[in-house]
């Protein structure tokens, strides 16, 4: 049922339900050895209309959307607080497969935040709870002795910081695309109606 760039995309490959057919794209990614396949672009934009665009890792993915985390006081933090909207973009080159999503986004609960907090590695818990992300600083060694600091204060027992945690952004439109030939590409897309169902869609490349 998994479709190849040489074969193409045809709406009766998909599943009704766009997260499933997502978990199967992004599990197929896994399985062809594409590196850190959960590598995801994220868009925001401020209120007047300025984007920005980063490369983060998403961390679940379920009924409810996408989760990410980050710094509440980054460039994204802020420009979620005042405009809580943003566009996902999944790129896997090695199946010339793309997924495009968009929707309103979210803090994800404190409890969903301190548990996949305390999965992470300690050295990456405390560069998280040092760094005040997206701030100008001196040099390295300034973020270095930041470090540092923390570790002497908490050891390996490094608490979350209010100040960072989880997003989840919640669908509207989903778009699966695959690499054909000519540029005559396949595009497919999810379209959420106001009775919380899909309906699929094909786009022009």
């Amino acid at each position: 049922m998994a479709s190849t760039a040489e074969g193409g995309l045809r709406e009766s490959d998909l599943d009704p339900d766009p997260i499933v057919q997502f978990k199967r794209w992004f599990a197929e990614a896994g399985d062809s050895g594409t590196p850190l396949p959960e590598a995801v672009t994220l868009a925001t934009a401020t209120p007047d209309g300025v984007p920005s665009a980063r490369m983060v890792l998403c961390k679940g993915v379920d009924a409810r959307g996408f989760a990410f985390f980050t710094n509440y006081g980054s460039d994204k933090g802020k420009e979620l607080a005042s405009n809580p909207r943003a566009a996902l973009v999944f790129y896997w080159p090695a199946l010339g497969r793309q997924v495009r999503v968009s929707g309103p986004v979210s803090r994800v609960s404190p409890v969903e935040s301190d548990a996949y907090f305390e999965t992470r590695p300690l050295e990456s818990r405390l560069s998280a709870a040092a760094s005040p992300q997206s701030a100008v600083v001196a040099d390295r060694a300034a973020l270095e002795a930041m470090v540092e600091e923390v570790r002497r204060r908490h050891g390996t027992s490094v608490p979350r910081p209010e100040s960072w945690g989880g997003y989840r952004l919640e669908p509207e439109a989903i778009e699966f695309w695959v690499h054909r030939d000519n540029r005559l590409h396949d595009r497919l897309r999810y379209v959420r109606g106001p009775d919380g169902g899909w309906r699929i869609e094909r786009l022009a490349p």
